[in-house]
């Protein structure tokens, strides 16, 4: 027996004694576990499924074992991701921590900020958000005038920050700032880490038209952010904020996402529509229709495994993410359209006192915040269009 295979079998014989029944089922966006330190389970399995899995580091598998993490190979990891999936184990835990700001930290963190934050992440004990977008700065995303001062200590941040996702729950912040106001304006912004309670900080949730609230308004008057709080070089955050943007983008495009988890269209087709005669869908249509997504889905399925073991061989990603994150979050808009086409009328129906049976409204409406999240569809084209056409 190889040693990956002694691997499947012991890591097969944890899980099955580890996993709690109740986090081997189906999982919606509501039972997401987010952790943080104001997090509270949603039951005692989800508690003890995150702890066993943090202890063991496999909430962040690839990590080193010296910060939270596993220290698994990649052929290790893939293993134990597809033993997770044979039991339908959910994720234990899920954070921007993990799909962003770890990968950064590893990369440009001092080995102190690497050894403080990083076990935090791994456990689900600091809940983090993003502080990018502004309300003049969205594509356009290194014009950036939140300003940091230097006062000696600490920088002192004033300005505010935009469609902040999960902002009010959050502990901390990742936030670009400029620092350097007379330098070019790619090279004059910094990479800052604060708490969400620090004087000065205050947020303001955004309802959407799903009438969910998700994202934020985040202001900032005043806050004293430690200059040790700083990653990487003063007036350098803009290398940090594009290698952080790529593992977005390719979490953002995952079909591991939880904004892509719903019943599938085929299931949604066949309880709204019906069986003709021959055991196929009544409309053939919307058969037609159907088929041409699940080819598209399963070939981006290919392409998304082949991107994540050329990362787990120790590549980047790089330009990569950009197709990950068009072709990903286009095919979610085309499947909620084609559950709300299956759907029909009923479909459309709103009741605002019971938000539970808006759901198939609800994602349809959500994902069209997909092609604008962690960079638009059209600028994920452009970047396509330099960097592997060489147009323009």
């Amino acid at each position: 027996m190889s040693d990956l295979q002694e691997f499947r079998a012991s890591t097969r014989a944890w899980l099955e004694e580890n996993c709690p029944q109740e986090m081997r089922q189906p999982m919606s966006e509501a039972d997401v576990c987010w952790g943080g330190r104001n997090w509270v389970f949603q039951s005692d399995a989800q508690r003890i499924w995150l702890e066993r899995m943090a202890a063991r580091g496999w909430t962040v598998p690839t990590w080193p074992e010296a910060y939270g993490g596993g220290g698994l190979s990649g052929d290790e990891d893939r293993v134990l991701r597809e033993e997770m999936r044979r039991i339908n184990a959910r994720p234990p835990l899920q954070s921007f921590g993990i799909w962003m700001l770890g990968p950064a930290l590893l990369q440009f963190g001092s080995e102190e900020q690497k050894r403080h934050y990083l076990p935090q992440i791994a456990r689900g004990e600091i809940r983090w958000c993003q502080g990018y977008s502004e309300p003049g700065a969205g594509s356009d995303l290194a014009g950036v005038q939140t300003k940091g001062v230097d006062t000696g200590a600490y920088f002192e941040v004033t300005g505010q920050k935009i469609w902040t996702s999960y902002a009010d729950k959050a502990d901390w912040i990742f936030c670009l700032v400029r620092t350097e106001p007379d330098a070019p304006k790619h090279k004059g912004i910094s990479f800052l880490l604060f708490d969400m309670e620090s004087e000065g900080v205050s947020t303001k949730p955004i309802k959407l038209i799903s009438g969910a609230s998700p994202f934020c308004e985040t202001f900032f008057d005043g806050v004293k952010v430690p200059k040790e709080q700083i990653v990487g070089e003063r007036g350098k955050g803009w290398t940090i904020a594009k290698y952080l943007l790529t593992h977005e983008r390719e979490m953002i495009g995952s079909t591991d996402s939880a904004l892509f988890r719903s019943e599938s269209v085929v299931d949604a087709a066949r309880a709204a529509v019906g069986l003709d005669g021959e055991g196929r869908l009544a409309d053939p249509l919307l058969r037609a229709k159907i088929g041409e997504f699940l080819v598209d889905e399963m070939a981006f399925k290919v392409e998304l495994e082949r991107a994540k073991a050329w990362s787990r061989a120790g590549n980047q990603i790089g330009v990569e993410s950009a197709t990950l994150k068009y072709t990903g979050t286009e095919l979610n808009k085309l499947r909620q359209e084609i559950n709300m086409e299956s759907g029909g009328f009923d479909a459309l129906e709103w009741d605002f006192a019971d938000a539970e049976s808006n759901e198939k409204a609800s994602l349809w409406l959500r994902s069209k915040a997909n092609s604008i999240e962690g960079g638009t569809s059209e600028v994920m084209l452009s970047i396509l269009s330099k960097a592997v056409l060489e147009l323009g």
